[in-house]
């Protein structure tokens, strides 16, 4: 069986072996897996898509650096996620951006996967009227996570967003799994207490 087809059934560990010897379609087998929810997440953080694309490509340039650092106990997809998560709070710190996005992941080319990736405020049998206070009701949900501190913002979106578990999210950032149940907890009360307003 050629490496081209072997490629598409195997292991993500098993593409990374491959990719460590040398083998340039392995790694263009990386990419193609994990680009999409590389930049997906990315952008749900930085809120810019231009600044979004280059953090995915900076993203794959360390993958690609490090890959034998790569411990293949751990599964692949918390190791890149975690190195994309790096990036995008590390460029949170340098700049101030904008906001978590409602309609989808950026990436979302039908209406079923924007559906299924965006943040559901209506229920479907709302009237227009009802629909248009769920829009409003969502930008402020927006501005109110654009203001949680990075390490708050991250931990919600890869729990709320990307629907990872609590031990999932803690393997990523590497933080104790107390760490993480902390902050999010602390993020939803924060977010509390700044959506208070809307509920009088």
């Amino acid at each position: 069986m050629a490496l081209s087809e072997q490629l598409v059934t195997a292991t993500d560990q098993e593409v990374v072996q491959w990719a460590r010897e040398g083998q340039e379609r392995a790694y263009r087998e990386l990419v193609r897996r994990y680009q999409r929810p590389i930049f997906s997440l990315i952008y749900r953080m930085v809120r810019d898509r231009e600044r979004a694309e280059d953090l995915t490509q900076e993203t794959f340039v360390k993958v690609l650096n490090a890959l034998d650092s790569y411990r293949p106990e751990y599964k692949f997809s918390s190791w890149i996620f975690k190195i994309a998560n790096n990036a995008a709070i590390d460029q949170l710190r340098r700049k101030e951006l904008d906001t978590l996005s409602l309609d989808g992941a950026p990436d979302a080319t039908t209406s079923d996967r924007r559906e299924g990736t965006s943040i559901q405020l209506a229920d479907g049998a709302e009237s227009p009227l009802q629909e248009l206070e769920a829009r409003e009701l969502g930008s402020q949900i927006e501005r109110a996570i654009a203001q949680l501190r990075p390490q708050y913002r991250s931990c919600i979106l890869l729990r709320h967003v990307e629907g990872y578990a609590y031990e999932e999210i803690a393997e990523m950032l590497e933080l104790p799994l107390g760490t993480v149940k902390t902050y999010i907890h602390r993020a939803r009360v924060e977010l509390r207490t700044m959506l208070e307003p809307l509920q009088e």
